[in-house]
């Protein structure tokens, strides 16, 4: 069977560089995945290369069995692979609703229609307002956006991105710069979200990762380290040398 988003022998360098060097990964449907590494480790290119955003040098990206490797963004969002930020792009004038019931025009193809009153659009602001409830944020679809206190942001973040109905859902770093309580309410939300939607998430707050992780995979110099459960990736000496035990993680 094949798996939700797989890479074979990823590539790409950049100058001369290599960022990613022979990446090969293979996350089943349903899954809940971390990547980790440390600073410069190349998570951020990875990303970059799985949602379109580079090409890679050479090397395959496959969802569901069907290689996407040369699909722009839009159209891997449009096969299901949609993405959040480290740093939150939201629609800071707008209140909570009317950002994410443009999200869900938006995956309707309705976008230019969006404008028109809300009262007109009953079937998008039901979904607004369901996706709200799941995330916690049904009290807060009247606040502007920019208002929220950060942790919410990125939650409606992850709204914004599961408008698209996803089936493969990549969070980068959705707890950085978040205090450590608002974080855990962070990810208990995330642990909530639909198990039928595999989840990529690349962190640098280990105690997350080790909460949130089914399996997780470790990137060094580009390349893989190991790949396993948390509990085998906490006992390597590798993983402990290159990361948990070193200062300056990302």
């Amino acid at each position: 069977m094949a798996g939700a988003l797989t890479t074979s022998g990823l590539r790409r360098s950049f100058r001369g560089f290599t960022a990613i060097a022979d990446v090969s990964l293979d996350i089943p449907a349903g899954a809940r995945h971390a990547l980790i590494g440390p600073n410069g480790a190349g998570k951020t290119t990875l990303i970059n290369l799985l949602t379109g955003a580079l090409r890679p040098d050479d090397g395959e990206v496959m969802m569901d069995g069907n290689r996407i490797t040369h699909l722009p963004q839009h159209a891997r969002v449009k096969r299901g692979l949609t993405r959040t930020f480290q740093v939150n792009t939201l629609f800071a004038s707008l209140t909570v609703l009317e950002s994410v019931a443009l999200a869900v025009c938006e995956r309707l193809g309705q976008g230019a229609d969006c404008w028109r009153p809300v009262s007109a659009r009953e079937d998008v602001l039901d979904e607004a307002y369901e996706l709200l409830g799941s995330l916690g944020l049904d009290g807060d679809g009247g606040a502007v956006t920019r208002q929220l206190p950060y942790g919410k942001q990125r939650l409606v973040e992850i709204a914004l991105a599961l408008a698209a109905r996803p089936s493969v859902l990549l969070l980068d770093e959705p707890a950085a710069g978040i205090p450590s309580g608002e974080s855990q309410q962070l990810i208990a939300t995330i642990e909530r979200l639909p198990a039928e939607t595999t989840i990529l998430l690349i962190e640098h707050d280990m105690s997350l990762v080790f909460r949130f992780a089914q399996r997780i995979t470790v990137l060094a110099a580009g390349s893989v380290v190991t790949e396993g459960t948390p509990d085998a990736v906490a006992a390597d000496a590798r993983v402990r040398e290159l990361y948990l035990g070193g200062e300056g993680h990302a």
